[in-house]
């Protein structure tokens, strides 16, 4: 903290202090063994020692607490909290004393004071004390300017300024990754990395979806019928540790079936992160829009809906596709192609017709289909067709599916 001492002499004097927790107060156990030449001195000094815990004294934790002793690093998300007071060191009494405290950032200047009004009087020996909170929104240089005025018994009207400077600093690093689903599904993952010095205590982790989308928690585990944090029931984040936390994002209902929409979407929501340091100091961030990378799907869309995880071999086994016009303006007509691979072979008619499908329309087709060969097979080969503008898109590796001789599955 940089402290900036007025020039002239005056009859007020202005302190400032950081309002922060104590800590608990540690210290190095020194110790040896019996037939060491010390002896028992070291031990018995250990115990004697009134900061050490009785019966366990070879522990650098404490019983007592420790004051701060210097300004602390301040991170963002945290409550900056400080005490401000104005003493009369004089044998005057004083008038009209305003004490005004603001917060100079790198883009706002905050106006901190409780009140606006002035105190009419100050005797000696007497001060006025306020204390200021702010919750802390930017990174970078802060500067608290304390200003004080005040009348003198001869009418003469002094001014002073102090300036205190201090840096906020990042406690978490927070990197994001989207995975899109076939089924208009978004997955975030979320990568949070402690990069203070202290442990943290990550009370919560959420995800604010965007008005479009509803969102389920994939860090909890049922276990008995009960929800249990897949990081235990301690979830302390140490220095530098790194945690992943996973979310499902699925389209409401009213925006599920409007393609045209969900296929322009980017914002996904934000996270809401809260946590606690030492003897409960909490800090809050929220981060900006979260915003993904719209998939592409062309004009025409073919999504799997339904599919079996495992088919006998030779047998024939269906499956369910979705088709959307993904076109805001122009209405297709479709038709329906199926071609067979070396393990793949479709059962039906292939080069139907699917008729006219309007802009951000969709249709389901129920197909046919059997497996030649065992292993995890992928369902290739689908053509669709648009007959207006003789446009022909092709669906290759749409799924996989396990196929196994009957015998094995019968067994």
């Amino acid at each position: 903290m940089d402290v900036n001492q007025p020039k002239q002499e005056h009859l007020l004097a202005l302190k400032v202090m950081r309002l922060t927790k104590p800590t608990l107060f540690t210290n190095i156990p020194v110790t040896c063994e019996e037939r060491d030449l010390p002896g028992n001195l070291f031990n018995q000094l250990m115990k004697d020692d009134p900061s050490t815990v009785k019966g366990a004294e070879t522990l650098m934790l404490g019983e007592m607490l420790t004051l701060p002793q210097n300004f602390g690093n301040i991170f963002l998300g945290e409550t900056f909290s400080s005490y401000i007071s104005v003493h009369n060191d004089s044998n005057q009494v004083v008038k009209d004393i305003l004490v005004k405290a603001d917060l100079q950032t790198s883009s706002q200047r905050l106006n901190l004071s409780a009140s606006s009004a002035a105190v009419a009087e100050l005797k000696p020996d007497c001060c006025i004390d306020d204390v200021i909170h702010h919750e802390v929104k930017e990174i970078g240089t802060h500067i608290l300017v304390c200003a004080v005025s005040y009348t003198t018994q001869t009418g003469e009207k002094m001014y002073f300024r102090k300036f205190f400077k201090f840096q906020v600093l990042k406690p978490l690093d927070v990197k994001t990754k989207f995975y899109n689903a076939e089924t208009d599904e978004v997955f975030l993952e979320a990568q949070i990395q402690n990069i203070t010095t202290s442990p943290m205590f990550m009370e919560k982790v959420s995800l604010e979806p965007s008005m479009m989308y509803n969102v389920a928690e994939l860090n909890t585990v049922d276990t008995g019928g009960e929800s249990e944090s897949t990081f235990g029931s301690r979830t302390y984040l140490q220095p530098m540790d790194t945690r992943q936390y996973l979310y499902c994002l699925k389209p409401k209902q009213e925006f599920a079936e409007k393609a045209g929409v969900i296929k322009g979407v980017t914002v996904i929501g934000k996270l809401d992160i809260v946590w606690k340091t030492n003897l409960g100091e909490r800090g809050r961030l929220q981060t900006s829009q979260l915003q993904r990378m719209a998939p592409g799907y062309g004009d025409v869309r073919l999504s799997l809906e339904t599919i079996p995880d495992t088919v006998n071999l030779e047998e024939p086994f269906d499956i369910t596709c979705k088709v959307t016009n993904c076109s805001s303006e122009r209405t297709m007509d479709l038709v329906l192609e199926m071609c067979n691979t070396n393990s793949i072979h479709w059962c039906g008619v292939s080069g139907r017709q699917l008729g006219k499908l309007h802009p951000s329309s969709s249709l389901h087709l129920a197909l046919t289909l059997l497996s030649s060969v065992q292993g995890l097979q992928s369902v290739s080969g689908l053509r669709l067709t648009d007959t207006f503008l003789k446009r022909t898109y092709e669906y290759d590796d749409i799924a996989q599916v396990c196929v196994v001789s009957s015998e094995v599955k019968q067994s």
